[in-house]
């Protein structure tokens, strides 16, 4: 890319992406009705390349190809070109990536698909070479045969993409058959797990890895309901693994995007915003149930890490970090992983006499410790990973397991410093609705479980970021993005789910009422925009972009949980909280019309599974009556949040004031008093309290019943 170009059109956009391709010879357009509307009036295929800016092969295909005035000739002249941030808009990635894989194609990301001017798909697939290689057609050839292909036998295009486009629009009228649930479920999802679990490294299946925490979401709830040690045995060792291979940036802190190795050693260097969130949560649920400080530690670097380095100065939290970055060597070239990896003589000299045990704890070696390198992009390189335990590094270096760590810390404190030295990684610096909302629930959940203040502001500066900058309060609607003192884009059903889930996280973490207000009214909005009252569940998108061929409903939790999985957990936890019954029926009527895919196959949708268990176990519910300032309250606040309670429900009430009013439809709680002008604690099942208790051991006890 170079500025001695003459600017596209994405020169005018806000993606750091689609800016990204704001000089290549290409004529770009951004998805609007002025690139709909062209395709159609010159009779051309549509050429739609989605992807992200932190994405490794977007940016190998930009440079053998869209920086190519050759291929770039081809593109002009045969098609109207369309670039799309897949995280700006997930709406069009996913209405695409459905057809492409319908196709028979895996997927993945930079998509190409082809498009009739109607927006209909007839032909895609995922990253092209400039020419013919690793068994795919060179991109030149491709377009070429396109072009033929439209010019000679259009009938064909039109047929094909007449045929994917129905089998799109399909795909959310299928009504499955109706199963009845019941708690079988939860065990059918466990034997799932646990036929794809990974015994010797952790996580599921093989490599490539990624660390889906909905799964341990899932498993954690099971162990709490059943005492089952594999299902805690398989979270505690997988999060190990992740948190002592290279997945993990053991100097910076932060996880990376996946693992292409079964052994977590060999990452693919992307840090992605929500990663970090989901995994924290993960870690703080651990810790609560274990105590072990390894991942109160862990917890403490990636979160540091996050309000170090992807934290803007208005609060909000930004989107990631790319895998790419300049050479230190040579900084005209990037490359994976840069920014991380090390040589043994750097090291050395770095460290000095501290560098023996730094080689023999992180697994360096002189000729580098990289045997998955297919792109030979880290010969003679190391990535930091836990080879040899502090103990028996300890042992080998004849120093105690104290002075071992005091070396490794001190080396550690050295090698940041002079990684920062170093060119950064390029920042992806928009701000995503949906994972902000994750953001809170981490640094909330975080909070509550490590007893860290600061993580409760970062929660409620989040909070309060997104209200201001992202909420209409108009038309009481959130935005998708924020950037350069923009918002922009309808948000989609994730967008208010997970900011829901993030307010009543930090709602039971402050107990700051206005967090309860604002997830009420957004649970409301997202009723009445995405409820799909016909069969239950949610649409994706409310409807009302006519460019978005089909409203998909998301089926399976992945890398990030659905939005519907997710909203029916919100409802769940508020029918108990605010006493909305019509929430409890619409959350049970969604888990109804997935009975079929949860009967069949549970663990593509664990954080549903988890929403399920939910439903039908009693909570807990810790009612905390006293003064919010007096030491005693905060005493008993601490005993509920540093336990793993998975279906609990924490209200407190200001003593002396009257309920507010969003627990009017909660008469019982309006009878809870202080006994004896003392902090009062309450632990309730379905309106039914054992003895209150103003005694922290005696309500210590009756949370671990």
């Amino acid at each position: 890319m170079t500025s001695t170009r003459k600017p596209n059109r994405l020169i005018n956009e806000k993606s750091p992406y689609l800016l990204q391709h704001a000089y290549n010879p290409v004529d770009w357009h951004a998805w609007n009705d002025e690139a709909f509307q062209r395709a159609s009036a010159e009779d051309k295929p549509i050429f739609l390349s989605v992807g992200y800016s932190t994405c490794h092969w977007c940016h190998v295909m930009e440079r053998e190809s869209f920086e190519s005035e050759e291929i770039a000739h081809l593109m002009n002249e045969y098609f109207v070109s369309i670039k799309v941030d897949r995280e700006e808009r997930p709406d069009v990635d996913k209405v695409y990536m459905t057809a492409l894989q319908a196709m028979g194609d895996n997927g993945g990301w930079p998509m190409s698909m082809f498009l009739t001017p109607d927006l209909k798909p007839f032909y895609g697939g995922t990253y092209f070479p400039p020419e013919d290689r690793y068994g795919r057609m060179g991109f030149p050839e491709l377009l070429r045969r396109i072009h033929h292909i439209w010019t000679n036998e259009r009938l064909k295009v039109d047929e094909s993409a007449t045929g994917i486009t129905n089998f799109l629009k399909e795909i959310p009228r299928k009504k499955s058959q109706s199963e009845s649930l019941d708690s079988s479920l939860l065990t059918t999802c466990f034997t799932h797990a646990s036929k794809t679990y990974d015994a010797q490294f952790g996580g599921f299946g093989a490599g490539p890895k990624f660390p889906r925490p909905v799964a341990f979401n899932f498993l954690l709830r099971y162990f709490h309901r059943t005492r089952n040690d594999d299902a805690l045995e398989m979270t505690t060792h997988s999060l190990r693994e992740m948190s002592s291979g290279g997945m993990y940036d053991h100097i910076g802190g932060g996880f990376h995007r996946y693992s292409v190795d079964a052994e977590w050693r060999v990452p693919h260097f992307e840090k992605m915003l929500y990663d970090q969130a989901q995994i924290v949560c993960s870690l703080a649920d651990i810790y609560q149930i274990t105590n072990e400080n390894f991942y109160a530690r862990t917890i403490r670097e990636t979160l540091e890490y996050v309000l170090r380095d992807l934290t803007s100065p208005e609060g909000g939290f930004y989107s990631a970090e790319d895998a790419d970055s300049p050479r230190p060597d040579t900084l005209h070239e990037s490359g994976e992983g840069a920014f991380y990896i090390w040589t043994k003589k750097e090291l050395e000299d770095i460290l000095g006499e501290d560098a023996k045990a730094f080689c023999i704890h992180f697994g360096v070696e002189e000729t580098g410790n990289v045997e998955h390198d297919p792109q030979h992009e880290f010969t003679g390189k190391n990535i930091l990973y836990v080879a040899s335990p502090i103990d028996e590094t300890a042992q080998i270096i004849r120093k105690s397991e104290s002075e071992t760590e005091e070396i490794l810390a001190r080396s550690t404190s050295r090698l940041f410093e002079k990684r920062s030295a170093r060119p950064r990684p390029h920042r992806d610096d928009k701000v995503i609705t949906a994972w902000n909302g994750l953001m809170i629930s981490a640094f909330a959940r975080a909070g509550q479980a490590l007893y860290d203040s600061r993580y409760l502001e970062a929660a409620q500066r989040d909070a309060e970021f997104i209200l201001a900058q992202l909420y209409d309060n108009s038309t009481r609607t959130l935005r998708r993005r924020y950037r350069d003192g923009e918002a922009k884009f309808d948000a989609h059903l994730d967008d208010y789910a997970f900011v829901v889930q993030g307010l009543l996280d930090l709602y039971e973490s402050t107990f700051d009422l206005r967090w309860l207000e604002s997830a009420v009214q957004l649970t409301e909005k997202s009723i009445e925009l995405f409820a799909e009252e016909a069969n239950g569940g949610f649409f994706e998108t409310a409807g009302s972009d006519p460019s978005i061929l089909v409203r998909m409903k998301e089926q399976y939790d992945g890398a990030e949980p659905t939005g519907n999985s997710i909203a029916v957990m919100n409802l769940l936890r508020l029918s108990k909280i605010v006493g909305r019954e019509d929430f409890r029926v619409r959350a049970e009527k969604a888990l109804q019309s997935l009975s079929d895919l949860l009967t069949r196959n549970p663990f593509t949708m664990p954080q549903m599974v988890a929403a399920y268990d939910f439903s039908i176990q009693k909570a807990k519910e810790i009612i905390i009556v006293g003064r919010r300032d007096d030491e005693p309250t905060k005493q008993m606040i601490r005993l509920a949040h540093r336990r793993y309670l998975p279906n609990k429900i924490i209200l407190f009430i200001e003593a002396g004031q009257n309920l507010p009013r969003f627990f009017q439809q909660r008469e019982f709680l309006s009878s809870l008093k202080m006994m004896e002008g003392k902090t009062t604690g309450y632990v309730c099942e379905n309106f039914v309290c054992n003895l209150p208790t103003n005694d922290p051991g005696v309500f210590a006890r009756l949370l671990d019943q």
